[in-house]
């Protein structure tokens, strides 16, 4: 690989900062929390539609955070030219690529697909009417069968795509683990990697957290004020 050191040195480098683990984690909690509930009904679908708004406050922080976080959780480090998927296909990374390090681009396409995912999944929660006892908070922006067919997909494609993603997810952390002999799950807990040190690290100091905890907040303001739009 290119982002082999040619002295075989390697040290910790801070590869996921604290913003991208605790999102990861978090969006796990509440996905899973969601289909739960859902799956209970009753009394819990409220807390499906309150854990639905979490997953979007949490997928908007996601968008922000892809700009100006950590240097490897940013979209610019994940999202790959064509010349460099051939590069990344035919095995020939150049130097610089560093295709093991964030996201490969096999990696990258799962996260964006998930994450692109569950923004239709949730959008489509706010439009829903279950004509029982639960609806969207937005169901009144649209016709009565813009919902119905939105709700049909979200009770049904919606939820199970989010499974298969999710299984592919897990597939690939074995695959890693068993075939590739590297972990996936530790550094999203610790943060770091051992790699060679001339790999760039994520910043990750109290000020990049601090700047994450505001746009955490404006995203759960902006979420507050989209859901209030059903009632105004």
């Amino acid at each position: 690989m290119a982002e082999a050191s040619t002295s075989g040195a390697t040290s910790l480098v801070r590869v996921w900062d604290l913003p991208t683990r605790l999102f990861h984690w978090v969006l796990a909690l509440c996905v899973l929390g969601s289909v739960v509930s859902a799956k209970i009904g009753g009394n819990a679908m409220v807390w499906h539609m309150r854990l639905g708004y979490a997953v979007l406050t949490l997928l908007l922080f996601r968008l922000l955070w892809g700009l100006v976080g950590g240097r490897w959780s940013r979209f610019a480090s994940f999202i790959y030219s064509p010349a460099a998927w051939l590069r990344y296909l035919r095995g020939r990374p150049q130097r610089g690529d560093w295709f093991e390090v964030g996201h490969s681009p096999l990696g990258a396409l799962s996260v964006l697909a998930m994450l692109g995912w569950l923004v239709v999944q949730v959008g489509s929660g706010l439009i829903a009417d279950d004509e029982i006892a639960i609806t969207g908070p937005l169901v009144r922006f649209v016709s009565m069968d813009t919902s119905l067919a939105w709700t049909g997909h979200h009770k049904s494609w919606g939820q199970w795509l989010i499974y298969a993603l999710v299984a592919l997810h897990l597939l690939a952390i074995v695959f890693y683990r068993v075939v590739k002999k590297r972990r996936l799950v530790g550094p999203m807990i610790s943060g770091d990697k051992v790699l060679p040190p001339e790999v760039p690290a994520s910043r990750d100091s109290a000020a990049t957290r601090g700047l994450a905890l505001l746009l955490l907040a404006a995203s759960a303001a902006a979420v507050a004020w989209l859901v209030s739009l059903g009632t105004l």
